[in-house]
Parts: C-alpha cells; structure tokens; sequence
C-alpha cells in the first residue's frame, strides 16, 4: 500500500506499548463511534485526507472524513447495528514516514441478524491529535479459508 504514505522513507522506529495500545484502542473506537451514530466524530479516527476503501464491495474509495460520513449516512438502515472489531495486529515498527500497519478482524450483525465477517487492513500514522487511520481497506470474508481449499 506505499501509495498510502507507507512507503519507507528513512529509518523504522520500534513502537512503545503506549503507541501499540493507542492503536488497538483507535481501531476499536470505530465500532463505539458508528454504532453508537457519532459519525459526527469520524475526526477521531481518520486522517482528513484518510482513503476509505470498499473497492471488494464495489464501492471504490472514499477519500476523506466527509465521504465517509456521508456513505454511512447514505446507506442508513441498511447498516449494521453491530460493529465489533477482534483479532488487531499492530505491526511492531513504525516505517520511515511514521506509518504503522494494523490488520484486523470485523463482525457486523444487521438488524435482521445476519451476521457478515471482514478483515481491516489499515495504515495509521501519529497525528498532534494523536494515532489516526490514513487508509483502510476493508476485505469482506465470504469463503473458508479466504478460498486456500478446492470446492470452499
């Protein structure tokens, strides 16, 4: 994803517990945010320039806070009720431009209870306002084992 800004540009520094625990509360702040409808808060999360991509869902990308308040707002009752986020990795090392890889698993129920499962890929960088999401890529899970076995 270097065109993400996390690109290597100089010497990777190792992450604090602090920062890595930092991160894992930001991702999971997402969930409490939308299912909570504070997207009014969406400053919390990402980056002002942050790249929101749903192109697996085909969506594209959203590029910056409004367009992504605005696409949930758009899809409206259509949205999961239920956000819940388990299974972060913060990579161990910030890269050269300060960006750190974060992967993570999703599950969100509908208001019919349909259960759906995705996988977070995100690239969080260190703001003045502390850790935000730059880009994140959401991964919809809709076979076993992402396909690795014939006939799944």
């Amino acid at each position: 994803m270097p065109e993400h800004g996390a690109e290597k540009t100089g010497t990777a520094t190792p992450l604090t517990l602090e920062d890595r625990l930092a991160i894992t509360e930001l991702i999971s702040l997402h969930g409490h945010l939308v299912d909570d409808g504070h997207l009014d808060r969406f400053g919390e999360l990402f980056t002002a320039e942050a790249l929101y991509d749903l192109t697996e869902f085909d969506q594209g990308r959203l590029a910056g806070v409004a367009a992504i308040r605005e696409a949930a707002l758009a899809l409206g009752a259509a949205n999961p009720v239920a956000h819940h986020v388990t299974n972060v990795v913060v990579g161990d090392r910030a890269d050269g431009a300060g960006c750190v890889r974060v992967r993570s698993k999703g599950l969100g129920i509908t208001a019919e209870g349909v259960c759906g499962s995705v996988s977070y890929e995100d690239v969080v960088v260190r703001t003045p306002d502390g850790w935000r999401i730059r880009y994140r890529k959401v991964c919809p899970r809709r076979v076993p084992l992402n396909g690795a076995v014939p006939g799944a």
